[in-house]
């Protein structure tokens, strides 16, 4: 299955040309009983008879996903905190920031296109994700006392919140669900795009659709709930890349993604924050 993430669509799980793991006939050879599921490492040394339990040396484990996400993410707290003490909220530190959203981007792109995990890159993308995030946070904080706090919380809520649903059961990753809401995902995406060229040329006043008001919060919320339905599918990736015996460098791409979607997250949940309070 691919992810919104373009890690995940480029490289990550997938190995064919759809979904990995929901195909239109079943396959043989299917995964914790899925009769849809076929195996994008059947050709790879890694992957051995045994599929449920990735014991081979160079196989990917859980442990290998949370400790580069943990090594993703704090470079990311670091990069931000570094920002916020030595960044003054300035005309200056705007630009800097700016530039630091360009560079992490450019990063991200090139790694989305490599055929390997390069952790240099992904920990280049997150110390410079990081100083874009330190002087946004910063900028909001200065109006909005907290604001970052809270949206650091509503980020951990939500991403709890979406864990739990989906260890549950309550949903299903099914290639239905992940065409639907994709397809909801784009539409938004294309949908923001316009507004921001209204923006820029001047039709639209006070950010159109993102405006801080009732508008503005409805389309938030949406954004929220698609990182969320973004954070499943990650999840249900992750989950199927152990099950398949993906080699073990793909954790780092498991924890590019998982980052790129928790900082879409808290960039809506810091403007949803800001929003309540600007109408209490």
């Amino acid at each position: 299955m691919r992810s919104s993430n373009p890690v995940f669509s480029r490289r990550g799980f997938s190995r064919d040309n759809g979904y990995a793991g929901f195909n239109t006939a079943p396959q043989a050879g299917s995964a914790q009983g899925n009769p849809y599921a076929q195996n994008p490492y059947a050709q790879n040394p890694y992957a051995q008879a045994d599929v449920q339990a990735p014991t081979t040396t160079g196989r990917m484990t859980m442990d290998d996903v949370i400790v580069r996400s943990a090594l993703t993410l704090g470079t990311v707290a670091v990069g931000a905190v570094l920002a916020w003490a030595l960044l003054p909220v300035s005309g200056t530190s705007y630009g800097l920031a700016v530039g630091a959203a360009l560079v992490a981007f450019v990063l991200a792109m090139v790694q989305s296109f490599k055929r390997t995990a390069s952790p240099a890159l992904i920990l280049g993308y997150a110390a410079f994700e990081g100083v874009f995030l330190g002087v946004f946070s910063e900028m909001f904080n200065s109006r909005w006392s907290g604001a970052p706090f809270q949206a650091v919380l509503g980020t951990m809520a939500v991403s709890g919140a979406t864990l739990l649903v989906y260890k549950a059961g309550w949903i299903r990753v099914t290639a239905r669900y992940a065409r639907i809401g994709m397809a909801i995902a784009i539409a938004f995406m294309v949908v923001m795009a316009i507004n921001l060229l209204l923006v820029v040329f001047g039709v639209a006043d006070d950010g159109g659709l993102r405006s801080f008001g009732p508008l503005g919060a409805l389309v938030g919320i949406i954004a929220i709930v698609l990182g969320a339905f973004f954070l499943t599918l990650d999840f249900k990736q992750i989950e199927d890349g152990i099950a398949y015996g993906a080699p073990r460098s793909e954790s780092w791409l498991a924890a590019f993604g998982l980052t790129m979607t928790l900082v879409w997250i808290y960039v809506e949940m810091l403007r949803l924050v800001a929003i309540f309070s600007s109408n209490d």
